[in-house]
């Protein structure tokens, strides 16, 4: 079931960003899938089928990757150079979202539900999860020390829930198509709101600065696509080698990055269980709530930083300090306390490589490639790929080589990163040389031409000198 999600969560990160070419086929595939999530979160209860489910699970996994890829692209279409800031906060939400959700879903799950009663093999078990979908089930738990124990699960309930909380998000995308003017069948007298915004700029602008009109074009996204079409695209023909290597290399690094945190957020709890740390289940438990806290806490501090401090010092220091972390991780492996503290270092620093990459990586492609499709895409199939390869090595060499794993995978994503700048520098001389010899080669403009600014900005005072004697 999970890696059918997984799996089509890969696949529609990967086709996603076909859905960026314009502002309205973005909306509607934004609105479309969040409300698929609800209706999926909503009749899941209802499969009796584990067939059914995986399907259902596969179908939401589906349109989670397109609405990630969707959401990171249109924020750094939008917002450029500023970009950064609004990933974070995108990326604080997604962490808040995954801390909030166990704590709905956790006051409608007995304690009871995985079966204290000794004699109860792994058949009755699952039989009871499948039946505490359907009706609330009473749970009796029989004790020689104690009185009989009822207890009720209805786990439906968490996820009908979730599908309600989730609901508010397709109505927000409704409306905000409604403002924007993109559905044909409900008219709308109201300014868009991206004609707001450049109203106000043309207010704010000091006097005789051109304003450039604005374009339906501008919402497409002339790079950005799946990441088929990314290969396929002519523009892409004549580019340097290091235009390439700039995505593959940010790919390799969220691939690392986003597999550590797959892998972390999986296995700790086993590693904590387990000789030589062997917690109280109890207690193991509270990590992984703690890292998921400690990612969005970072997440949530990266915002105010993002705007003091460049994308690319923020990632030196947050992939240093993971593999600082884990490094003292495996060097305290008997450590208790040093469990829950590395657990917290680790969320906080690791929270914002994913948002601050793609900042930095599309600052330095200007803009125009398909770096956020391919980052999103490698993101999704390191946190796939990594947890299957870490658990069968933790199954045949034991849980300590978790913490190994990590570090090296770690130290392989500081690597790739360190060549994603030495790229970056390579580029900036390649296209900085080719730039000069079109300025030398391009004709001088014609007069006609040049003049053409100046009058459109006597069209525009002559313009504003009417509205102002009306």
């Amino acid at each position: 079931m999970f890696f059918s999600q997984q799996l089509c969560l890969l696949i529609g990160s990967s086709i996603g960003g076909a859905f960026t070419k314009t502002l309205f086929w973005a909306l509607t595939a934004l609105f479309l899938s969040s409300l698929i999530i609800s209706v999926v979160f909503a009749i899941i209860p209802l499969c009796y089928n584990v067939l059914l489910l995986a399907v259902a699970m596969a179908v939401s996994g589906l349109a989670m990757g397109i609405i990630d890829t969707i959401a990171n692209i249109q924020l750094v279409s939008i917002y450029k150079k500023d970009s950064a800031i609004f990933l974070q906060a995108l990326h604080f939400f997604i962490g808040l979202g995954a801390l909030v959700s166990p704590l709905i879903a956790d006051p409608f799950i007995s304690e009871h539900c995985l079966g204290s009663n000794s004699t109860e093999n792994a058949t009755e078990i699952i039989h009871h999860f499948r039946s505490s979908f359907r009706s609330p089930v009473i749970l009796t738990e029989n004790s020689p020390h104690s009185e009989p124990v009822e207890e009720k699960a209805n786990v439906a309930y968490a996820f009908w829930i979730m599908a309600l909380i989730n609901l508010p998000v397709p109505i927000a995308v409704f409306v905000l198509m409604y403002q924007e003017k993109l559905l044909p069948f409900c008219p709308n007298s109201t300014p868009r709101l991206l004609d707001k915004d450049e109203l106000a700029m043309e207010t704010k602008a000091p006097e005789g600065t051109e304003i450039s009109e604005p374009d339906d074009a501008g919402f497409h996204h002339g790079g950005h696509g799946n990441i088929f079409s990314c290969c396929m695209n002519g523009s892409l023909r004549g580019l340097p080698v290091t235009f390439f290597g700039i995505h593959i290399l940010g790919g390799l690094v969220l691939f690392m990055t986003e597999g550590i945190m797959g892998v972390y957020a999986g296995f700790v709890y086993t590693y904590a269980v387990s000789a030589p740390m062997s917690l109280h289940a109890k207690m193991a438990a509270y990590l992984n709530c703690i890292f998921w806290a400690a990612v969005t806490a970072g997440r949530l501090v990266s915002i105010p930083l993002s705007y003091r401090f460049r994308s690319v010092h923020l990632l030196v220091m947050n992939l240093a300090g993971v593999i600082v972390t884990l490094l003292l991780l495996l060097i305290l492996y008997t450590n208790r306390v040093f469990l829950f503290v590395g657990t917290t270092l680790l969320g906080l620093f690791i929270s914002s490589v994913f948002p601050c990459l793609v900042a930095y990586t599309e600052d330095i492609l200007e803009y125009r490639g398909c770096a956020t499709t391919v980052l999103v895409t490698t993101a999704g199939m390191g946190e796939m790929t990594l947890q299957v390869l870490v658990g069968s090595l933790i199954q045949k060499k034991g849980t300590y080589s978790f913490l190994v794993c990590g570090l090296v995978i770690g130290c392989l994503g500081f690597v790739f990163f360190l060549s994603v700048i030495l790229c970056n520098r390579i580029h900036r001389n390649l296209t900085g040389a080719s730039k000069k010899a079109a300025m030398v080669e391009a004709p001088p403009a014609p007069a006609s031409e040049k003049a053409a600014p100046e009058q459109k900005v006597a069209v525009i005072q002559t313009e504003s000198n009417k509205c102002d004697s009306g």
